[in-house]
């Protein structure tokens, strides 16, 4: 038996081709961001309820992850504290309720080290998602004893059966800003996010007694996403801060446009002014609306943000509504053409993001059909450009071939991942990203193979290129 096994490795060694150096020019790599949300509060995505074992938790996260990769998903935006809480370990915030059933209880394992590790391994960007002024999401929540809500009521506020941490107190948004950067220095996170939850939404016949203005509100707000920003990047420059506020600025801007809620006012959210200043890397606008009709049409708030500032305007998009009871008879075409517009409207990168992921692992209304005929290769997200521009160096690699496969290997010592591209009948594509200590990828045999290392500002090298040598 062991006589028959070498001549077999025999065999399959002397059939196997190594690939050569190459100087072919390969096409650029393609840029895009592919993003979907990850909401935690009430199970809306992950874990689907709360008190699941931590080995279903971590099957329900690896299918979740399995089938966005398999639909060239570049990046999942994870909601880590829905609510003065925590969906990894915390020495500030007990342990979320939507884990377990009960908040403060630990769920046997870190779920964000957990969801990082898996995305990672997939080529699969997370940035994690922050609620940095919800409390609790309806006071009728039973609250650890931990909780901020118990142990400094003073800095809560009540409104419309909610909870919130008001952010006229430098403690509210301190803590809220030491949970965040606590984050960003232990875990390999690639971005910080935030919503649009800074002031609740307005209730009809209810008033948040704040005694302050709406311009005392901004300002606090303003201060805390300039501090954010500031600190984000002192601490991890590379990494991304995004934020998605309500998709209109304010009513009448631009002038067709009509909403029941005017986000600079009620939520104390200056977007605009964010935008303008450089205090994020990425806006998100919650565009959900349709193409049609005009009074909340998405091409016309896409060209209007999109000429706000210089950052990447990438709207957030409502998936969730096809074929649903907010938005009845809204066919998967409806956000197929949204995407293409979002690649055609204004000079900022391109990107979008999916509201939100049970959408796509649902493949609501057959939308993962319609999204593989626009997402027809990998994609890489656009650089920051603004931070750094300097080409890492380009990966030594070796490549080799059996009757139906092409193993590539790499040195792990190269920048933090790797984009695999392979030519299939004269056609090049980009089919991979993958982290650099993972060392090796095995692809359908390809008649050339082309390697470029990504570093964590987006910046990619310039590709080594190898071929099959011509008989």
């Amino acid at each position: 038996m062991k006589f028959l096994a070498l001549l077999l490795l025999a065999a399959l060694s002397a059939s196997a081709e190594t690939y050569i150096p190459s100087q072919e020019k390969t096409p650029h790599i393609p840029r895009e961001f592919r993003a979907a949300w990850i909401a935690t509060v009430y199970n809306i995505d992950w874990p689907s309820k709360s008190g699941l074992s931590a080995a279903a938790q971590k099957a329900e996260a690896i299918s979740i992850l399995d089938k966005l990769a398999a639909l060239k998903i570049n990046a999942v935006i994870l909601q880590v504290r829905p609510q003065a809480d925590a969906l990894y370990e915390s020495k500030i915030e007990p342990w979320s309720p939507w884990l377990t059933g009960i908040m403060g209880k630990n769920p046997g394992y870190d779920p964000l080290l957990f969801w990082v590790q898996q995305a990672h391994a997939r080529g699969i960007e997370l940035h994690a998602w922050f609620n940095p002024f919800r409390a609790l999401p309806n006071t009728s929540q039973t609250a650890s004893s931990d909780h901020i809500s118990k142990t400094k009521p003073h800095l809560t506020r009540s409104y419309n059966n909610m909870l919130w941490l008001d952010p006229a107190f430098p403690e509210t948004r301190q803590r809220a800003l030491d949970t965040i950067i606590d984050v960003v220095r232990r875990y390999d996170i690639d971005g910080v996010h935030l919503d649009d939850y800074f002031y609740p939404y307005p209730v009809k016949n209810q008033t948040l007694n704040d005694g302050k203005t709406p311009a005392q509100r901004r300002a606090f707000v303003d201060a805390f996403i300039y501090q954010l920003y500031t600190s984000v990047k002192k601490e991890k420059p590379w990494v991304r801060v995004g934020i998605s506020p309500f998709g209109i600025w304010r009513p009448g801007v631009p002038s067709t446009i009509e909403a029941g809620v005017d986000s600079f006012e009620h939520l104390a959210g200056d977007s605009k002014k964010w935008l303008v200043n450089n205090w994020v890397d990425y806006l998100a606008p919650q565009l959900y609306w349709r193409i049609e009709p005009q009074k909340q049409s998405f091409p016309t708030l896409l060209e209007w943000w999109r000429q706000q500032g210089t950052r990447p305007v990438w709207p957030g998009i409502a998936t969730s509504r096809i074929q649903s009871p907010d938005d009845p008879g809204r066919p998967a075409s409806e956000i197929i053409n949204q995407i293409s517009l979002s690649r055609k409207i204004g000079k900022n990168w391109h990107g979008h993001i999916h509201w939100s992921s049970k959408a796509l692992t649902n493949n609501q209304g057959n939308i993962a059909k319609e999204l593989s005929k626009i997402y027809t290769q990998t994609a890489t997200i656009p650089p920051m450009t603004w931070l750094s521009k300097i080409p890492p160096s380009p990966p030594s690699i070796t490549a080799t071939s059996t009757s139906d496969k092409t193993t590539i290997l790499w040195d792990e010592t190269i920048s933090s991942r790797i984009v695999i591209q392979a030519r299939y009948k004269n056609t090049w594509h980009t089919l991979a990203i993958r982290p650099s200590n993972k060392k090796s990828i095995t692809i359908p045999k390809a008649e050339a193979v082309a390697a470029s290392t990504l570093d964590r500002f987006g910046n990619t090298s310039s590709p080594t290129t190898l071929s099959l040598p011509k008989n």
